[in-house]
């Protein structure tokens, strides 16, 4: 975290990296995000789910591999096990105690399946279980909206990193929010109640904790905002004065006004995210929306 931090403080445009969000504070802030009135990413895609899991899972093909990256509270999750039931799942994330937590209670809810827990930052290279997952048919579960963390050129090399672990015949599953009316997207990441800020500025208070950071939290607000042109969210932690910080016996100063970028997140048409699918050696077979169409969730697979 201490490496990855200075670097991102040390560029031109301060940014922190989102997987940095996850500490216990952190998840169960995200958590009532999902759930907030705001926030429509959960709940259409919980529709979506709800409604075409089984045909989903008609697609996936029996005694599957399925390997969901950021597994979250496993609500999701849950829909499409019950639906496909493979005979192996690998949910990978970075947060140990929502691991270990959303494992737990699948194993308890599917105790046939056999589930094979991976601590990883999926940001960068994984080591997939191999051995665990035999000859099985390997299906990427990428719920969420977390594909738009990424840049599409960095989505890209994400989904062509994990074309070769997938194999041929292989097949991802992925969750995709869409375009849609700004005001919609600036109430989803600036609601009401000042969750999603508070959710952002304990981004500081986690790097205080692991890295003896003096972030002062009180000096910085939450700000949010739409890039049209880009197709973007843009979330930054904005410094309400001048102030130094140190962190790793480095000092960095800050202006008024001055921001540190936390996350991007990126909303496609459906035509563009199969576009980008095709660049990284995937062939969109089919998506779902909800009925007001505001997010999907495509279904990919590798030529044999």
């Amino acid at each position: 975290m201490l490496d990855e931090v200075l670097a991102g403080l040390a560029g031109p445009q301060k940014e922190i990296a989102p997987k940095f969000f996850y500490d216990a504070r952190g998840c169960e802030l995200f958590e009532a995000i999902c759930g907030l009135t705001e926030y429509y990413p959960t709940r259409a895609e919980l529709a979506i789910m709800r409604t075409h899991a089984r045909a989903m899972a008609r697609m996936l093909g029996p005694d599957c591999a399925l390997i969901e990256i950021g597994c979250g509270n496993s609500e999701k999750t849950r829909l499409l096990l019950e639906a496909s039931g493979p005979r192996v799942f690998v949910p990978v994330d970075i947060a140990r105690g929502q691991l270990e937590a959303s494992c737990s209670a699948l194993a308890r809810l599917f105790p046939e399946m056999a589930t094979v827990a991976l601590r990883a930052d999926f940001t960068h290279a994984v080591a997939i279980p191999v051995a665990e997952l035999g000859r099985s048919r390997r299906i990427l579960y990428f719920p969420g909206s977390t594909i738009g963390n990424f840049t599409p050129a960095e989505a890209r090399a994400f989904l062509a990193r994990w074309a070769p672990l997938l194999g041929a015949g292989g097949g991802a599953l992925i969750g995709v929010d869409l375009k849609k009316d700004p005001a919609v997207l600036h109430a989803a990441y600036n609601d009401a109640r000042g969750v999603t800020a508070e959710f952002n500025l304990n981004l500081l208070r986690h790097i205080n904790r692991e890295t003896g950071a003096d972030f002062d939290l009180a000096a910085f607000r939450h700000r949010a905002l739409y890039n049209v042109a880009q197709g973007r969210i843009e979330m930054h932690l904005e410094s309400l004065r001048p102030q130094r910080v140190t962190i790793g016996g480095r000092v960095f100063e800050f202006q008024g006004g001055e921001t540190i970028h936390t996350e991007y997140s990126y909303k496609y048409a459906n035509g563009e995210f199969q576009d980008l699918a095709r660049a990284a050696g995937f062939e969109p077979v089919q998506y779902w929306c909800d009925d007001e169409r505001l997010f999907s969730v495509h279904y990919l697979t590798l030529p044999r």
